[in-house]
């Protein structure tokens, strides 16, 4: 690892400051868990590491039916899955926290880390992106939102600017009658890359018999976690019980662009995100029903 510099900022306009300052070399520090061991690797060379975890709105979760859920991006994972009011409502939040590293790494790591580390195979990503959350960006030049779906522009790469930071993620509150679910295929039982992730949310209309609106997400397919908003719409209107689920596993397919990999070959990643689609509408469409 290079020499770098360490900044722990106690307010919000100090850590921007210091991002400033230290322009495209500096790295804010929430979790640690990805930064520090690409810069142990070589794979990340910092100049200037800002430890973000001091800031008060980093560190925010509060929850209402009005506003929704807001969760700091320093928050831990741990205390998200901890917290009783986001199992009921954010099931398919829980799922994605949950399964990010092991219990120590769920200690440490954070959702809007996850976020900013931008990996096409990021857990967290998908969920935050079929549950319609908007990142809440701060930095030299002001407040900005950016839709999740349009936060990472490249492997490892984010659409924040030099100077700005990741405060918070905003996750509005559920529809009457909708349901979400995070899946993965992993070559083990935990702490493992996924070969193909797939998230889906639903929106039932009040009969509980056809879907109003729904969202899928794709991860470890493409450059970038992938919002497939054709599958999505493929559901729009439909029956429960029609072909339609089958229709939106086909289009999910369609838009996936795999590669080959140590973790799976491109034709097998394809048929994975056929069987991962349908077996997250299945369970989304459930806890709708049962909501």
């Amino acid at each position: 690892m290079k020499p770098f510099e360490y900044v722990k900022p106690n307010t919000l306009a100090e850590a921007i400051s210091a991002l400033d300052a230290g322009g495209e070399d500096a790295r804010a520090l929430s979790g640690g868990t990805d930064l520090i061991v690409q810069m142990r690797a070589g794979r990340n060379v910092v100049g200037n590491v800002i430890d973000v975890k001091g800031v008060t709105e980093t560190n925010v979760i509060s929850h209402s039916k009005k506003d929704g859920l807001t969760i700091g991006s320093s928050v831990p994972c741990y205390r998200i899955y901890n917290d009783e009011g986001i199992k009921k409502t954010y099931a398919g939040l829980v799922d994605s926290v949950s399964i990010i590293g092991g219990t120590g790494i769920q200690g440490r790591a954070s959702l809007g880390g996850n976020l900013c580390n931008a990996a096409p195979s990021g857990d967290g990503i998908q969920s935050l992106i079929i549950l319609g959350a908007v990142a809440n960006v701060e930095g030299p030049n002001g407040a900005r939102q950016i839709a999740t779906e349009d936060f990472c522009t490249a492997p490892g790469q984010n659409a924040l600017n030099p100077g700005e930071l990741l405060v918070s993620l905003s996750v509005p509150e559920p529809e009457s009658n909708a349901g979400a679910h995070y899946l993965r295929f992993i070559p083990r039982n935990e702490m493992d890359i996924a070969v193909v992730g797939v998230g889906a949310s639903v929106v039932l209309d009040a009969e509980k018999k056809s879907i109003v609106s729904a969202r899928i997400s794709l991860a470890s397919v493409a450059p970038t976690p992938l919002f497939v908003e054709a599958a999505g719409d493929a559901l729009k209107g439909t029956e429960i019980a029609s072909d339609s689920v089958e229709k939106a596993a086909i289009f999910a397919q369609e838009a996936a662009r795999p590669i080959d990999d140590m973790r799976g070959t491109a034709d097998y990643r394809l048929h994975l995100v056929g069987v991962l689609t349908k077996r997250a509408l299945k369970v989304a469409i459930e806890r709708a029903e049962n909501q």
